[in-house]
């Protein structure tokens, strides 16, 4: 820590607050990256090799992962990472159930013209082209970077839904609990080229309910989708 750091306590307390959210964001990366596994044990020194972080800042991130339920203290093992069993999945879905439900019921009364058709496009466009390549042999199928490129776009349907409600509160919430619903799709439900036209015509579904601003169309059409993803993930669909 620099001299004037020392002199100015507030200065120090940004530096502290910015190594703890650089912290957080080094092992949730690293945890969706796979570098992490669930149901993973890891030291806190094994922490600090993975993050490059101070072990300061480690010791003041781990209260922060228990309380959103990204590890658990074992005694006498040390910390386990969250993994993916039957009780996460059925919390994280009925989570994003209760949420959803009512953010889209919001969105399809509120959201701007201009942001429902950005999401209409993106969404034909997706369908439209990997429609034609799986028709077109030659083109070897859907490529990795479409899947990725829908993937990303699937996430934002979401996000764009909760982050209109502009409550800070749902929507830092919402993000933890899609950290657990992106390790539950590592493992079981990870869009892939069987299910990526399904799922981006669920989402159509639900665009059209938001563009016809018909909110009880829009909950049901959210709620069959992420109940189809959860059965997908419990092995029943």
């Amino acid at each position: 820590m620099t001299t004037s750091a020392k002199r100015d306590p507030a200065r120090r307390d940004r530096d502290t607050v910015n190594l703890r959210s650089r912290a957080y964001e080094s092992f949730t990366q690293r945890l969706l990256a796979d570098e992490i596994r669930p149901g993973q044990f890891i030291s806190q020194r094994e922490l600090v090799e993975l993050t490059e972080l101070p072990l300061g800042a480690i010791r003041e991130l781990i209260p922060r992962l228990e309380a959103e339920g990204l590890v658990k203290t074992v005694p006498q093992r040390g910390m386990q990472v969250a993994h993916v069993d039957l009780n996460l999945i059925r919390d994280a879905f009925q989570f994003r159930l209760f949420l959803e439900r009512e953010a889209v019921a919001v969105f399809a009364r509120e959201a701007p013209e201009a942001t429902v058709r950005a999401l209409l496009d993106d969404h034909e466009r997706i369908v439209a082209a990997c429609t034609e390549a799986e028709a077109d042999a030659g083109m070897g199928g859907i490529r990795p970077a479409l899947l990725q490129e829908a993937q990303d776009i699937d996430w934002a349907l979401h996000l764009t839904i909760i982050d209109a409600l502009g409550n800070a509160i749902i929507s830092d919430a919402y993000r933890v609990n899609q950290i657990k619903i992106r390790l539950i799709k590592q493992s079981k439900t990870k869009l892939n080229t069987a299910v990526l036209v399904p799922t981006m015509r669920e989402h159509l579904a639900i665009i059209h309910a938001i563009q016809a601003r018909d909110p009880e169309r829009a909950k049901d059409a959210i709620g069959t989708h992420i109940l189809s993803a959860r059965d997908r993930a419990i092995g029943l669909g």
